[in-house]
C-alpha cells in the first residue's frame, strides 16, 4: 500500500484537486485550513484523504466535526492527524465518525454522550502520525520526498 501526502500552498488548491485523480494523495494545505481549503474544491476532487493538524486550537472533536463535513462533499478514504499525541487525537476522530453516542476517555479528551451526527457513508480510516503513518494494523513509512509544480509529494509505504 502507497499512501502520498501533497503539501501545497493555498494558491495551488486548483491544481491539487487535479493531481487527486493521478495518485492517491493525503491533501494538506501549507498556508490555510486544510479543511476549509479541501471543502472549497471538494467538487472537482477524485477519492482522496485529507491531513490535518489537530492542536489546542484545533482539537480532535472539531477535526471530527471537519471529517464529518468533508465526507459529505466528496469521497473522502482517509484522514490523518498529526499531533503530538497523534494516536490518542487519531482515536478520539475515530470514535466520533460513530452515528450512536459516545463515552470515550484518553489521555487528550473526554467524551461524556458526545454527538457527530450523523455517520459518514463509506468508511473513512484514520491514521496517526508521528514519524510513521499507523491505522490499525497497518504501518506505513517514509518512502521518498519529491517537488512538483503543485507542492512537495511526501511517499509513504508499507513497511516489512
Amino acid at each position: 500500500m502507497e499512501l502520498v501526502r501533497l503539501d501545497f500552498p493555498f494558491e495551488r488548491r486548483s491544481a491539487a484537486s487535479r493531481r487527486t485523480h493521478e495518485l492517491p494523495l493525503l491533501l494538506h494545505c501549507s498556508s490555510a485550513d486544510t479543511a476549509m481549503v479541501v471543502a472549497s474544491v471538494a467538487q472537482d476532487l477524485a477519492s482522496c484523504g485529507v491531513w490535518l493538524d489537530v492542536s489546542g486550537d484545533y482539537p480532535a472533536q472539531i477535526a471530527a466535526r471537519d471529517v464529518k463535513t468533508l465526507a459529505t462533499m466528496m469521497a473522502l478514504r482517509h484522514v490523518v492527524i498529526e499531533s503530538s499525541s497523534a494516536r490518542e487525537h487519531a482515536d478520539v476522530v475515530r470514535a466520533l465518525l460513530r452515528d450512536s453516542p459516545v463515552n470515550f476517555s484518553n489521555e487528550v479528551a473526554t467524551l461524556r454522550d458526545a454527538y457527530n451526527r450523523p455517520a459518514p457513508r463509506s468508511v473513512i480510516t484514520v491514521w496517526s502520525y508521528d514519524g510513521t503513518l499507523r491505522s490499525a494494523d497497518t504501518t506505513l513509512g517514509f518512502a521518498r520526498r519529491e517537488a512538483s509544480d503543485v507542492g512537495e509529494l511526501t511517499f509513504f509505504s508499507s513497511t516489512k
